[in-house]
């Protein structure tokens, strides 16, 4: 199935979470694979100058799953 299909698509970002030194709290699989059974597909890291991801995208086909 081709992912360029006439549908339209709703996309959610979210921040992972940072520990006391403003480093990442650890290995995101769980977050990961919970958005993947809603549908969720990550399509970009957005990552700081300095190294570090900011912000994780997904996106999914509007009305697939709910929350």
């Amino acid at each position: 199935m081709s992912d360029s299909g006439n549908f339209s698509r709703e996309y959610k970002i979210i921040r992972p979470e940072r520990g006391v030194a403003l480093k990442e709290a650890g290995d995101p699989e769980m977050t990961l694979n919970e958005f993947g059974t809603h549908g969720w597909k990550l399509t970009e890291t957005i990552d700081y100058v300095g190294g570090g991801t900011k912000y994780l995208v997904f996106k999914r086909r509007r009305g697939v799953t709910s929350e």
